[in-house]
């Protein structure tokens, strides 16, 4: 299983085409099951998430902690990134595929959207009781709005002791991958397809409320101090590639060490489908070198 987790990506902006009509790696291990376990950190019925493992191997698994987009919506669930979970699974991971109160459901927005994503950080440490996962190798995935929860949950350490949310997460966090993540939410604002969507999550717009704007944007929270890798398809026309590319300016800038993955011809979804033509660059931005894997 091991063996299709290769090429790392690591330096400046990689411009990779998907337009070439690669082969999925996900081919040829159909017959491969994993186990599926769903578990709460929470009361709230939202507070829950899929914990995937491979089945049949031995050793503590990295874990790979995903965390769906939608606008932070509440029509758009988990089911988003089961494509996705199921897939690293099989290439030897285990993953934590993460639920959230949204915008429409009690307790949603800001800022309980984001305590959830904390939350469930940090019930990590707790399975890890149970099941086989190595705390020294927890990776974040966010897509889109979970990009935005991803990157924000690395950094929070940074907010003002004062801010409701500030603080360390119970794990470590060893790297973060945002894929098309929302960073800027005041910039996101400004986009007018979104700004309907930005505005309920936070509560308002971005001149009645700047300091929840500012501390909800990962970008202002930079530097957080571990490796980041950026993905965003180049057609992504529901988050700018702006966003990640100001990001990484500001990121590298700061002393971090981040990478930007442009993924030419790409659109939004692409980032999140085994079967697209993007999925074997998302494979490798996202697996660790082989002689990681089940140690």
């Amino acid at each position: 299983m091991s063996g299709q987790c290769t090429n790392r990506y690591d330096g400046d902006i990689i411009s990779h085409s998907v337009l070439t009509g690669m082969k999925s790696l996900f081919q040829g291990r159909r017959g491969q099951r994993v186990t599926i376990e769903r578990l709460w950190y929470g009361l709230d019925e939202w507070q829950f998430g899929d914990l995937r493992l491979p089945q049949g191997a031995r050793g503590r698994f990295p874990l790979l902690v995903l965390i769906h987009g939608g606008f932070w919506r509440e029509q758009y669930g988990l089911d988003l990134m089961e494509p996705m979970a199921q897939d690293f699974t099989l290439r030897g991971y285990a993953t934590f595929n993460v639920e959230y109160r949204r915008v429409g459901q009690k307790g949603g927005g800001w800022p309980g959207t984001a305590l959830d994503a904390a939350l469930a950080i940090d019930h990590v440490r707790q399975i890890a009781e149970s099941f086989p996962i190595d705390l020294e190798r927890i990776t974040v995935i966010g897509h889109s709005a979970g990009g935005h929860l991803a990157l924000w949950l690395a950094g929070r350490y940074q907010l003002p002791p004062t801010d409701l949310l500030s603080g360390s997460s119970l794990v470590t966090i060893s790297r973060v991958v945002s894929l098309a993540g929302v960073v800027d939410l005041e910039e996101m604002w400004q986009a007018p397809h979104a700004r309907e969507p930005v505005t309920q999550l936070m509560g308002g717009p971005p001149d009645t409320l700047p300091a929840e704007y500012k501390t909800a944007s990962p970008i202002n929270l930079l530097p957080i101090g571990i490796e980041q890798v950026l993905v965003h398809g180049t057609h992504d026309d529901r988050v700018p590639l702006r966003q990640s590319r100001h990001y990484l300016q500001k990121a590298r800038a700061l002393g971090d060490k981040v990478t930007l993955l442009e993924l030419e011809g790409a659109d939004h979804f692409h980032l999140i489908t085994p079967n697209s033509i993007a999925w074997p660059p998302i494979v490798a931005a996202v697996c660790e070198k082989p002689n990681h894997l089940n140690r």
